[in-house]
């Protein structure tokens, strides 16, 4: 089995427990952010804004990126676009990947993004 294939059956329950269950995933993982939310409002998965903005990263195809936009409780105005990325292993360049996407992210949609990350290791070290 390829390793884009190992990686795409690993990702794949990430993917579909984000998006069935993404309040309450929000709410276990990122508390603090969860409650910033305005959850009256629909939230809405933009997967394939997403794949225009990743598809020319260098570090290849990435499979539970999730990015979705929310609306903040403080100011209907403004909304929030959470980029969450589930990883399992460690990636040298995974903070100058997510500075990437970040950047990518504000240039299509100019709007502000956070970046959340579950690590899905029981390494400490980074």
């Amino acid at each position: 089995m390829s390793d884009i294939n190992e990686r795409a059956d690993f990702d794949s329950p990430w993917k579909e427990v984000l998006e069935a269950y993404f309040p309450q995933a929000m709410q276990f993982f990122f508390p603090e952010t969860a409650a910033l939310i305005d959850w009256t409002r629909p939230y809405e998965f933009l997967d394939k804004e997403f794949q225009q903005i990743s598809r020319g990263a260098e570090q290849g195809k990435r499979y539970a990126d999730k990015l979705v936009k929310v609306w903040r409780i403080q100011r209907e105005a403004l909304w929030l676009l959470v980029h969450l990325e589930i990883l399992a292993t460690k990636e040298d360049d995974f903070t100058k990947r997510m500075f990437t996407y970040n950047f990518r992210i504000f240039d299509r949609f100019e709007q502000p993004a956070i970046n959340l990350a579950i690590l899905c290791d029981s390494k400490h070290q980074w």
